[in-house]
């Protein structure tokens, strides 16, 4: 899968690409945990603000969910 990882990186940047989780179809590759976890060590090479960008930052810009709303429900998380 890396690869395409970095293809798609090289050819998009980070600014341009979503996470995904996939799910239902990520339980057929041992559950969402698992899928976490790959995605993590597949974008563990970039600096933190490519790798934010790709896990909710690009989504939030493209969606327009207001940075302080994103924040607030990730320490909720927390």
């Amino acid at each position: 899968m890396r690869p395409f990882v970095e293809d798609a990186l090289e050819l998009f940047g980070p600014g341009r690409l979503m996470y995904g989780g996939d799910w239902p179809v990520s339980l057929l590759a041992g559950g969402y945990a698992r899928c976490w976890e790959a995605c993590l060590e597949l974008l563990s090479p970039l600096s933190p603000g490519d790798r934010a960008a790709v896990l909710g930052a690009a989504a939030a810009g493209f969606y327009r969910i207001d940075p302080a709303l994103l924040a607030a429900a990730h320490d909720a998380a927390a």
